[in-house]
């Protein structure tokens, strides 16, 4: 009896369970060939014979009125043999062809061909898989739910099953510690993960997440709490709605920025905010004597003092205390080349903070809603820094007139809607801003008075003077005697960034000519291009 094969062992029990009642008779003469599949198949000898039955009337859609009929038995008996049955299931022998009712089976492809060889399919791994080896498994698990193959309950437990064996996983860390209670939210952030992933699907309609619910009516309220932007999921920064044309499409669902970087960090996503905004670290900042007015270098240090670590801890918590805002947000203004942007390096090098640069071009997408989707991922991305950051970095928005600029009144194309959109949403996060924000910009005149009236600190960098030009020309090229870097000095009344500009042609005309020509020739030619360059770049075009 060992030698035949289990092919052979299932034709033979399921013909002689025909009419037997599955009666002391039968198990009289088929013990053996009973306790040979089962002990091939690692199942008991009872789920042996029921699972040859429903390959004999199967492999797809057999339910208790086959089983009933084969064994000569009573639909109410038939039933008695459920626990066997969804046995079999657990064990992936056989699968349910309609969760919805889960009154009828099917042996999966899988085990077929696994008998077909004599041998009986290798359980799928469940411990140690990869994070692409997981979402594999995620797919597969959702494809039965699809094909009505697993219901919504059973799929629960096999997924909280799955990522209980593979704890290693910083996905299954990082959900854990999100602590979601609730089966529904847990399902749905799950099963948005998976599209995002596995099916490269960031726009879900409520369609899609439907059959992970167990009943209706939780699919209802869940359906209703999210077109209403209060559900759980939403209030926690996980879930929001798809943005279109700067309007919330309430019937489409996504992953935030917050979500993708917390739960999704293993793999390589296109991220928007990586292109809008880049960080740079403060050891890897270059240190630069800056000179300025007296009444700049005072302002300068003051916000300096001001940020410095434990200054800036206890400042916040005095300002929380009284019931002000938190947040620093800083507007340095001025003309070109007056230091603006140089200062902030410096102040996020001295204070050992990095810097968050928005790239602003980068945020004006050509496609339609993107562009409020990067600028609310760069503060979402500014405050999970924030949050995991010992020292809250600076976030920067350089020349920042071209998305604080005056909002339209009365839009209605729609890249007016679009800078409305994304002015709105800066105006809102400034509001609850609980780190620092530190914007500069030449144009004043553009800037929005809403976006004024929440700057704490305005700065105006002023052209140096004779006294700071003087400074400047000795520090850029040591070489120059007191009476050059004055004569220059007085000459000349250029910026701080045109006068580095001067000190590196001066360099590489050192480095190609050496220094035998007259230097104070080179450096005044240099000097007057600099000043009809500024001429040329200030004229006005138009009519």
């Amino acid at each position: 009896m060992t030698t035949k094969s289990i092919l052979q062992l299932m034709d033979l029990l399921s013909e002689k369970s025909n009419d037997s009642k599955l009666g002391e008779e039968f198990w009289a003469d088929n013990q053996d060939a009973a306790a040979a599949l089962a002990s091939k198949l690692n199942i008991t000898q009872q789920q042996a014979v029921l699972l040859s039955i429903c390959l004999r009337h199967g492999p797809r859609n057999v339910d208790y009125n086959d089983i009933s009929r084969h064994l000569d038995i009573s639909n109410i008996l038939a039933l008695d043999y459920s626990d066997e049955l969804n046995a079999l299931i657990r064990a992936r022998y056989l699968k349910f062809h309609d969760a919805k009712d889960e009154d009828s089976f099917d042996v999966p492809r899988t085990v077929i061909r696994a008998f077909k060889n004599n041998d009986i399919p290798e359980p799928p791994k469940k411990n140690g898989l990869s994070i692409h080896d997981l979402f594999d498994r995620l797919n597969d698990y959702f494809e039965d739910l699809d094909d009505n193959a697993i219901a919504p309950g059973e799929l629960y437990h096999e997924l909280k099953d799955l990522f209980e064996a593979n704890g290693h996983l910083s996905f299954i860390r990082e959900l854990n510690g999100l602590k979601l209670d609730r089966y529904d939210d847990w399902m749905v952030l799950v099963i948005v993960c998976h599209y995002l992933i596995n099916k490269d699907d960031d726009r879900i309609n409520f369609r899609q997440i439907e059959d992970v619910f167990r009943c209706k009516s939780s699919f209802s309220e869940t359906k209703n709490a999210l077109k209403e932007g209060n559900h759980y999921l939403m209030q926690e920064g996980l879930i929001e709605h798809v943005c279109e044309d700067g309007i919330a499409n309430t019937s489409q669902i996504h992953l935030t920025t917050k979500a993708r970087q917390i739960l999704l960090s293993e793999f390589k996503l296109h991220s928007s905010e990586t292109a809008v905004a880049g960080l740079t670290k403060p050891e890897s900042l270059i240190e630069k004597t800056l000179f300025y007015t007296d009444g700049n270098e005072e302002q300068v240090d003051e916000l300096e003092s001001f940020l410095m670590p434990e200054r800036y801890k206890e400042i916040r918590e005095r300002m929380k205390a009284h019931g002000y805002r938190s947040g620093f947000a800083c507007l340095f203004y001025g003309s070109p080349g007056t230091g603006k942007t140089e200062t902030v390096y410096q102040l996020a090098r001295k204070t050992g903070r990095s810097i968050m640069a928005v790239n602003v071009p980068e945020i004006k997408s050509k496609w339609v809603g993107d562009s409020e989707k990067n600028i609310k991922a760069v503060f979402d991305r500014y405050r999970m820094l924030v949050q995991r950051s010992e020292t809250a970095p600076i976030l920067l928005f350089n020349e920042a007139d071209a998305i604080f600029g005056q909002r339209m009144e009365g839009a209605q194309n729609a890249v007016d809607k679009m800078e409305n959109s994304i002015q709105n949403i800066i105006l809102q996060e400034m509001e609850s801003l609980d780190g620092i924000l530190i914007a500069t910009t030449n144009l004043t005149q553009n800037l929005d008075p809403a976006f004024e009236r929440r700057f704490l600190y305005k700065i105006q960098f002023d052209r140096p003077d004779v006294t700071v030009r003087e400074k400047i020309w000795h520090t850029m090229i040591p070489s120059l005697s007191s009476q050059e870097c004055h004569d220059l000095a007085v000459s000349y009344e250029l910026s701080g960034g045109q006068m580095e500009n001067v000190s590196r042609k001066f360099t590489i005309n050192a480095i190609l000519h050496g220094d035998e020509t007259d230097r104070m020739e080179v450096l005044r030619s240099y000097c007057g291009a600099e000043k009809l360059e500024n001429k040329t770049q200030s004229k006005k075009i138009g009519f």
